[in-house]
């Protein structure tokens, strides 16, 4: 077998976070073909609708608008003359509703231009793929509040800048993760909503459907037809559905990154905090078991706001058509759905696998020997002795105990300004991390209490 035999066309070889999601399936060319179709079988359904047309011609439209019949691979290589695929697709589709009905030929594609039917059916693709995307954050969100429910108490380090804070609680950690995967869910579901359907005809002026008697009436209808929402202006140049659509991706992407990057750092060799379920194995070392869903996730985070830049760019598009501006948004908006799509699959896959491993984080608690609660202890020895000498004396001990590799209570209870006003007990209280948790488990409770806002509608 020589390379020619393989199939051929991009199948996600480069790209395993989005390789047989339903993402993928959802913006494949042959989606976008049926999309085209469907967007063309909803305009005919709609003049037919207001008596542009005649039933007979939508009947005929929608029994040959379906994308198998189509030659796809020919019609990308024939895409390039006029530089868009809807060109071909017409005359394809004209040829096929002839065969049917010789008289409805003449009423596909009737006063539309290409770049209604693409932008429809990039919109018809977005909102399908969404559906499955807001599926899988629902699934992340409901992993994560198991494990913040679960852990609402577990005692773990803070860090700040690299190092150990003060404690937290990793169910307030994944509580965040949750508040995060919820943003993005929200965003996308009043995205989705507001994905309008593209109706304007030459140069956005319904002048092909206003000579016909149509015009508002057909927008309106074209709208309801296709199940996308009615845009007040046909936004050839008026970009706003997709630079929208692609900041609310490269948020989610970002969202669902952050959940990435603490797993990464927290399931290192040497931290151990948490694990992948099923980790990935490694081609040259066969004890390791790579953290392979959030690494995959990491990665899209960093790619997703590149293609959102793209699709803000295309904003500033000249005249009522543009010329190239239009054309970046295609394989843009399709990759971005995709790999954003792809991500919340692994995220929902690592949230309900992810493993915890509590006592590796109590051992860590315990690693500075008590410094981690340095602030604690300040706010209670200035009752004591004043704030400045607090300040003094439990930093005096803290290099004290870091030096000699002793406890931060042993080191305090051999300071001299403190003599007689803490016995051994209260001073292992005090520097005893799981006890300076701060609002940790109510700041979770609250988060937990958190529901998502509309319905999905899928």
């Amino acid at each position: 077998m020589t390379s020619a035999d393989l199939p051929q066309g991009d199948l996600g070889l480069l790209s395993p976070v989005r390789a047989g999601s339903a993402a993928e399936a959802a913006t494949g060319d042959a989606a976008f073909l049926q999309a085209m179709l469907d967007a063309e079988a909803a305009l005919t359904r709609a003049q037919a609708a207001i008596g542009l047309a005649p039933a007979s011609a939508a009947a005929a439209v929608g029994a040959v608008a379906r994308a198998e019949a189509y030659d796809l691979p020919g019609l990308a290589r024939r895409a390039r003359s006029g530089g868009n695929p809807v060109i071909p697709l017409v005359a394809d589709l004209t040829a096929a509703v002839a065969e049917r009905d010789p008289d409805a030929a003449a009423y596909v594609h009737r006063g539309a231009t290409s770049q209604d039917i693409l932008d429809t059916a990039a919109m018809l693709v977005a909102r399908r793929t969404l559906g499955h995307l807001l599926a899988d954050l629902d699934r992340a969100a409901a992993a994560l509040a198991r494990l913040a429910e679960e852990h609402r108490g577990t005692p773990m380090p803070g860090r700040t800048l690299t190092q150990h804070a003060v404690p937290t609680t990793f169910g307030l950690k994944a509580a965040g993760w949750r508040n995060l995967v919820l943003d993005a869910r929200d965003r996308l579901h009043a995205v989705r909503a507001s994905l309008p359907a593209q109706l304007g005809g030459a140069a956005g002026t319904l002048a092909a459907f206003h000579e016909d008697g149509g015009g508002l009436d057909l927008l309106s209808r074209y709208a309801q037809e296709t199940g996308l929402a009615e845009p007040a202006l046909p936004w050839h140049t008026l970009r706003t559905p997709v630079a929208d659509l692609g900041a609310a991706l490269a948020f989610t992407a970002g969202a669902l990154g952050k959940l990435a990057a603490d797993v990464l750092v927290l399931s290192r060799t040497e931290i151990g905090e948490v694990a992948e379920g099923s980790g990935g194995g490694s081609s040259a070392m066969p004890h390791k078991s790579n953290p392979v869903r959030a690494t995959l996730i990491a990665a899209t985070a960093r790619q997703v706001p590149a293609l959102a830049s793209v699709l803000f760019g295309a904003v500033a598009a000249e005249d009522e058509r543009p010329a190239g501006a239009w054309h970046a948004e295609w394989q843009t908006l399709r990759e971005a759905l995709r790999l954003t799509g792809g991500a919340a699959r692994d995220a929902a896959e690592l949230a309900e696998g992810l493993r915890v491993h509590p006592d590796r984080m109590r051992a860590h608690l315990g690693l500075t020997g008590g410094l981690i609660i340095s602030e604690r202890l300040s706010v209670a020895l200035a009752a004591k002795v004043g704030r400045v000498n607090a300040k003094e004396i439990v930093a005096r001990a803290s290099r004290r105990a870091a030096a000699e590799g002793i406890g931060l209570d042993v080191a305090l209870a051999e300071e001299p300004a403190l003599a007689g006003m803490l016995d051994a007990d209260r001073l292992r209280e005090l520097t005893d991390p799981a006890g300076y948790l701060g609002s940790a488990v109510a700041l979770t409770d609250r988060a937990l209490r958190r529901r998502p806002s509309g319905e999905n509608n899928r």
